[in-house]
């Protein structure tokens, strides 16, 4: 018997166009080409069929203000009216995933007052642990941010994983580690099979192809293993999707009537 599946959707609010290559991979041939990076949340709404349909929100972007301190980022436009074109409303949102605590991907956790939000312990250990003394490891983080998630486990509103854990009928989080000490990707059962939202496991596809990672990394051979993970959590290499990579607007279809956000449901287009 077929299991629950979900509808999937990538948004793109924000991108970074003065990107090269080189900046985007650890073993590099001292090329300049252009390599934008785009920054997105995804939005997981099911069972398909259900009279009782939830929404889970991974990530929560970050905001203009954080934007305006890191040099070549720039907001398209804000999480809360991306989210709002399919129809979801922050304020009711319930579960939102943090795959990891860097300033892109929990900047606007408090856009979301009702939510209880998934972590894995060893994310919430390394963002708040020693290995923040080291400006070159805590630099990816804000800790007006940290700060904020600390104040939600101290109001009950943090679910802590440790590992391999079932969120939702069918959807399960996964630790990884490598790019941050608890980075965490999600799976979620599709229509089109089983989709694997890798956060910033790989930033683009050529990072988990060619195995070569993107050089924000802690521990580079978690990250490599990462990669076999993520792999062997999905339906194909198409079904892992990026966490930065532009070309996931280009490879799935847009939402009729709209712009920069996509089903991933659904099979690429190219």
């Amino acid at each position: 018997m077929q299991g629950p599946i979900y509808d999937v959707y990538a948004l793109r609010y924000g991108t970074h166009q003065q990107r090269v290559a080189r900046a985007n991979f650890i073993s590099v041939d001292a090329h300049d080409a252009p390599m934008p990076l785009d920054y997105f949340v995804w939005a997981i709404i099911g069972p398909v069929g259900s009279t009782a349909r939830q929404t889970i929100v991974v990530d929560t972007g970050m905001g203009h203000e954080t934007a305006a301190t890191r040099p070549g980022r720039t907001i398209l436009n804000p999480v809360e009216i991306m989210l709002g074109r399919i129809g979801i409303d922050p304020a009711k949102v319930r579960d939102v995933v943090l795959t990891h605590m860097h300033f892109d991907h929990a900047g606007r956790i408090d856009l979301f007052p009702a939510a209880t939000f998934h972590i894995q312990d060893a994310e919430m250990a390394y963002c708040t642990g020693r290995c923040m003394c080291h400006d070159v490891l805590r630099h990816p983080f804000d800790v007006d941010h940290v700060i904020s998630a600390v104040r939600k486990v101290h109001a009950g509103r943090m679910t802590f994983h440790d590992g391999t854990a079932e969120i939702a009928p069918g959807i399960s989080v996964h630790l990884i580690g490598g790019h941050t000490g608890g980075l965490q990707i999600i799976r979620v059962p599709t229509a089109r099979g089983s989709v694997v939202l890798a956060g910033d496991a790989s930033h683009y596809w050529d990072n988990i192809r060619t195995r070569n990672p993107f050089p924000i990394v802690v521990d580079v051979a978690r990250m490599l293993e990462g990669y076999r993970i993520a792999e062997s959590l999905a339906d194909g290499p198409d079904h892992i999707i990026p966490g930065h990579d532009p070309l996931v607007l280009t490879r799935f279809p847009l939402v009729p009537g709209l712009t920069d956000i996509v089903r991933l449901d659904s099979p690429p287009i190219n």
